[in-house]
């Protein structure tokens, strides 16, 4: 019975890994659904769920594999799934994974910024100046709280969106009605609509990265692939919620120049003087948690190049930074704040596009290979 309480605990907490990195400040502010789904009409609540099967199907069997191989680290990983292709795509997948490391920071800086524009007025690059600071404030002093908490502020903005998506569903039924009474607002396919949902299953694949570590909790490696169905559903639910506020105002004249969507469905829906200030406070707390998160691990990688034992050693037992990591998270904090300026939208739309292009040869066909070859994980590759 202890036993089956532990696998049951390690099944469950792996299913909201995935939960709570999938969602952040890009999802809260409704800019990543709607880029990828929300213009298609009735399609959009049918294409979230088809692109988080795609995604559940890849990241259970990557888990399968980490724990039937117990390899626990993500270069350990790809060297051990690659094979003797290795040399070539464990190196590749490593600069996909710098890459996105660089991009989502600056997705989350683009989202507190868009978000501060559209409460204060303010201009958007003072917004993500102002973002910026407080990021990079925590981040040298207080990613580990950050960390600890990662997961209760991930439940909080998952309560507050609820309390700010249904009341808003329920009134706006008409309008998700008229809006499902069409293929799509601008008439394009379905066969578009399906190659949307793709591009955004395939930029979530790198997450292999985050997720194998995690594989280690489980007690057999058949428990990868029920904790990543729980996962599916989580998602799923959370996604198609977003996608039915997102439809009472799909047919909004200024829909495709609003950066952040939330805030444009509250606005024009209920309560906007209760909501509006909760849920910029609950897509900023998404933001900054991510952020400080990514520019944390991209403190640490380059660190470990530059620091001496005996700085991290000082670092570790004072709890206070040395000058060298305050400079690297301030030039990363520079990288992201310049990438950022972008706009949250071009990031969401072109960015992860590309980042999902990028991931088609190193990830999506290999896995696909791997998948035949090895009968999806019941006989070794050879």
């Amino acid at each position: 019975m202890k036993k089956r309480k532990i696998a049951i605990s390690a099944i469950m907490s792996v299913a909201f890994i995935w939960f709570t990195t999938h969602f952040g400040g890009g999802f809260a502010s409704g800019a990543q659904l709607y880029s990828y789904f929300g213009k298609y009409g009735g399609w959009c609540l049918i294409l979230p769920v088809l692109a988080m099967a795609y995604d559940a199907l890849f990241f259970g069997y990557a888990l399968h594999f980490a724990r039937k191989h117990e390899v626990y680290d993500y270069r350990s990983y790809n060297n051990v799934f690659y094979g003797r292709f290795a040399p070539v795509f464990s190196n590749l997948f490593e600069i996909i994974y710098l890459v996105t490391m660089c991009l989502a920071p600056a997705v989350a800086f683009a989202t507190g910024g868009a978000t501060l524009k559209a409460v204060t007025g303010l201009s958007y690059p003072v917004c993500t100046v102002i973002i910026g600071i407080f990021i990079f404030i925590v981040a040298i002093f207080g990613s580990k709280l950050v960390r600890r908490v990662a997961s209760v502020l991930s439940i909080i903005i998952m309560v507050g969106l609820m309390v700010v998506y249904l009341p808003n569903i329920f009134v706006g039924a008409g309008r998700i009605s008229a809006a499902l009474g069409g293929v799509s607002q601008s008439g394009i396919s379905f066969g578009s609509a399906l190659y949307s949902a793709f591009l955004y299953g395939t930029f979530q694949l790198i997450n292999i990265a985050v997720f194998v570590q995690h594989a280690e909790t489980f007690s057999e490696p058949k428990e990868a692939k029920t904790s990543m169905g729980i996962g599916f559903v989580i998602n799923s639910l959370m996604m198609v919620m977003v996608a039915l506020g997102l439809l009472t105002i799909c047919n909004e004249p200024d829909i495709a120049q609003q950066s952040v969507p939330t805030i444009f469905m509250v606005q024009k829906g209920v309560g906007a003087s209760f909501m509006l200030p909760l849920v910029s406070v609950l897509i900023i707390l998404g933001a900054v948690s991510t952020a400080v998160n990514m520019v944390a691990a991209m403190v640490r990688r380059v660190s470990v190049r530059i620091m001496t034992a005996e700085e991290r050693e000082q670092e570790e037992k004072t709890g206070k930074p040395v000058m060298k990591t305050i400079v690297i998270a301030l030039v990363c904090c520079l990288i992201d704040f310049g990438i950022a300026q972008f706009g949250l939208l071009t990031l969401v739309q072109k960015a992860y596009s590309f980042l999902a292009y990028l991931e088609i040869p190193v990830i999506l066909i290999p896995y696909i290979i791997h998948m035949i070859v090895t009968r999806f994980g019941t006989k070794e590759k050879r």
